[in-house]
């Protein structure tokens, strides 16, 4: 399985677009969150997974819901 099509990398694009959509910088949405700005980084390239409670306090600091960074079908923000 490539990388493009992984769940870890498209989770992070929609994070990263998402974040980007809010006009918030890793290091705002890091701090918001209580994680390093590397970790966000990691997980917007789809190199990590956040834990479920990660993933609960970034729809928390984007005001949406959870199954919003899952739904890979829904088509691209705009940004």
């Amino acid at each position: 399985m490539s990388n493009e099509s992984s769940l870890k990398f498209k989770f992070g694009r929609r994070l990263r677009s998402y974040r980007r959509l809010r006009d918030l910088t890793q290091d705002q949405f890091a701090e918001q969150i209580g994680c390093s700005t590397e970790y966000i980084s990691r997980i917007e390239r789809g190199l990590v997974s956040p834990s479920f409670d990660l993933i609960e306090k970034m729809c928390f600091a984007l005001n949406i819901e959870p199954k919003a960074l899952f739904d890979f079908n829904e088509g691209q923000l705009k940004e």
